[in-house]
């Protein structure tokens, strides 16, 4: 006893609803993401700012290559990351290695008012990663302005990312007495990363594409293309 005509149209409508669902799930790829270090308390010791805890801020995020940690502080205070764990642990860098430390931002002591600077570091080694501000000594960061996160692969470098160490984002140092050499947003030249995937804003779904799913679940599309053959031509 074959199918109804109704029945038919039911069953076609009901698969191609679900295959079309499962098309534009969110989550199995994720966008890169700008997060910014301690949301709205900004990037500074616990003296200026009580409330910060930047370990217990990283330990809810999911960090990955090609994503940015956004750092919103002042000239006061710098960004140094580090894969050297003695040299996180010393809050220290001046005997770091050029190869595992980068200075992103340094303080400026001859200045005599505090002015905004805000920091994007890109996250381009999987692995642990460690951030620290160095100034007075290593002072701020025995103060609590100091992290550690855990890379993971995720969907890998963007291309933006992937270009030639001549290309490549560099550290930023001002000279000291300079007032010009410590810019109000010190930004990468490769960084292109769309701020509506940020840590602090509503993220928008991410459509998986079609390809991208048929290598997900293992089917090509051909396959439901047979599957609903017979039921169109029945």
């Amino acid at each position: 006893m074959g199918l109804q005509n109704t029945d038919r149209q039911s069953l076609v409508f009901l698969i191609l609803f679900s295959f079309l669902s499962l098309l534009s799930f969110s989550g199995s790829v994720d966008a890169y993401k700008n997060y910014t270090v301690g949301d709205s308390l900004g990037w500074y010791d616990n003296i200026e700012k009580p409330n910060v805890d930047y370990q217990k801020w990283a330990s809810t995020k999911n960090f990955s290559l090609g994503d940015f940690l956004i750092f919103n502080t002042d000239n006061n205070h710098s960004v140094i990351q580090t894969y050297n764990f003695t040299t996180y642990e010393l809050c220290d860098y001046e005997d770091a290695l050029d190869n595992d430390t980068v200075q992103w931002s340094s303080d400026d002591p001859s200045s005599t008012t505090p002015h905004p600077v805000s920091v994007a570091v890109p996250l381009v080694k999987v692995g642990m990663t460690y951030f620290f501000s160095s100034d007075y000594d290593g002072w701020q960061c025995q103060k609590g302005q100091h992290f550690k996160i855990n890379v993971t692969y995720g969907q890998g470098l963007p291309p933006s990312l992937k270009t030639s160490s001549d290309n490549s984002p560099a550290p930023i140092s001002p000279e000291n007495g300079d007032d010009e050499s410590a810019p109000e947003t010190l930004v990468p030249s490769n960084f292109d990363n769309p701020k509506d995937t940020s840590d602090d804003t509503v993220e928008p779904s991410q459509s998986v594409p079609l390809f991208a799913f048929s290598r997900v679940f293992g089917v090509q599309l051909s396959v439901i293309l047979l599957l609903l053959g017979p039921l169109c031509i029945y």
